[in-house]
């Protein structure tokens, strides 16, 4: 493939945007590529670049597309509402719609609160959790990846530690402090921090599957273990639900572990495409929300009418009958396409995998935790990241993230891209 007008972008961006990214996850430094590829549109499951170069698509914008590109529920809901206007700065009929929606197909929460990232919805649940419970310190897992605000930003996993930058500089050490940091998956590690913080902690801050240092779900009794420390010491249970839900079932992930958590935090997937975050509880913690509380957040792009517009479509599309097993099944097909590729070409791999997402990483080991996703090989990823993309593959570049299969996803892309797994690495092979 020819990338000559990605190169020429990336160029002109340098000069003008920090890094010459928006984001430092869309960077290929990680994969030993000079140049990020630029992409001009996006239809159904295929994205295409700068230069006219066709991918099949399983960055999936991260997790946010599982209906994939220009869904035509979607952009004929969000054409309709921007001839209406683009933002109000006042209450909407379809935020209450969305509000509504939202708490019927996640009835453990009572209420919900809009804003427009995964990010602020994490940052803010983080501040409720501290108002309910009259404490400072949060407990969250090595290598969880919760949005760039300054608590999470410790020990951080996904793109931040994709470029080695796992604790950020400009953290006051007053906001380390009040982090306490365990492996994931690690019940002695989570116990001890319990016994020695326990009286301190306002909420366990968990990603109840891991999707930031490849897709990790919990061992066993882990997520039951945590919600039982934190009832014993009187702290609250916060879900980052960014990637999960709508993700692999049709609400929260919750409806699967038959848990109690206290709040949940939700993005990517239920604006359709559009920016969106969202945080909910029970009602009884709800109401410290301003204006019935003290506590505060606010936003002039909160509720925004095209994001609920994008999101209502999105949620009625995800509707349709056997739409989350047909994304498992097709992500079980890659599974054993790179279980069986890799076992022929004697290429040691581990694959993560839940639902419609996977990871492959390049180790003998069983990743369970951030440790164990850092230990496996970086430039054998890298060698397959650029092999597979000049099959036309779009793959997220870094070992750290996931690949999604979006309900556009064909059986000839499943086959196409099991194909190309294959002859990737038969090539790995024979370097």
């Amino acid at each position: 493939m020819k990338h000559d007008q990605s190169v020429e972008l990336f160029h002109r961006a340098q000069q003008r945007i920090a890094g010459g990214v928006n984001s430092p996850s869309r960077t290929y430094q990680a994969v030993g590529c000079a140049t990020p590829v630029f992409m001009a549109s996006g239809e159904g499951a295929y994205l295409y670049d700068a230069d006219g170069n066709r991918y099949i698509d399983y960055l999936c914008a991260y997790g946010a597309l599982v209906l994939g590109h220009g869904h035509p529920a979607v952009v004929a809901a969000v054409a309709d509402a921007v001839k209406k206007g683009t933002v109000y700065g006042t209450p909407t009929r379809s935020e209450v719609e969305f509000a509504e929606r939202l708490c019927e197909l996640i009835p453990w929460i009572d209420m919900v609160r809009f804003n427009v990232s995964g990010t602020e919805a994490v940052m803010t649940a983080i501040r409720l959790a501290r108002a309910a419970t009259g404490r400072n310190k949060i407990l969250k897992f090595d290598g969880c990846y919760h949005g760039h605000s300054d608590l999470v930003l410790v020990s951080a996993g996904s793109g931040s530690s994709t470029l080695n930058i796992d604790d950020s500089l400009g953290i006051p050490p007053g906001v380390k402090a009040d982090v306490i940091s365990v492996p994931y998956n690690d019940p002695t590690s989570l116990r001890n921090a319990v016994t020695q913080y326990g009286p301190e902690i306002a909420a366990a801050l968990v990603e109840p599957i891991v999707g930031n240092f490849g897709i990790v779900p919990p061992e066993p009794g882990f997520l039951q273990l945590l919600e039982e420390q934190m009832r014993q010491c009187g702290a609250l249970v916060i879900w980052d639900e960014v990637i999960t839900a709508f993700r692999y079932t049709y609400g929260s992930i919750q409806q699967v572990f038959g848990l109690s958590p206290d709040i949940i935090t939700l993005g990517k997937i239920i604006g359709g495409g559009l920016p969106i975050g969202a945080y909910g509880a029970r009602k009884e913690i709800m109401q410290l929300v301003a204006p019935l509380g003290g506590m505060y957040q606010d936003g002039t792009m909160a509720g925004n009418p095209l994001s609920m517009a994008a999101g209502l479509a999105c949620l009625e599309a995800l509707s349709e009958p056997a739409l989350y097993d047909r994304l498992a099944k097709y992500a079980a097909i890659l599974v054993e396409a790179a279980r069986t590729a890799a076992q022929k070409h004697g290429i040691p791999v581990h694959i993560g995998h839940y639902g419609g997402s996977l990871s492959i990483q390049f180790t003998s080991e069983r990743v369970i935790d951030f440790a164990g996703c850092n230990r496996s090989d970086s430039a054998q990823f890298g060698r397959f990241f650029r092999l597979m993309n000049e099959k036309g593959i779009l793959m997220p570049p870094s070992k750290y993230e996931a690949l999604f299969v979006s309900a556009a996803h064909s059986e000839a892309d499943i086959a196409q891209t099991a194909e190309a797994i294959e002859a990737s690495f038969a090539q790995m092979a024979q370097d």
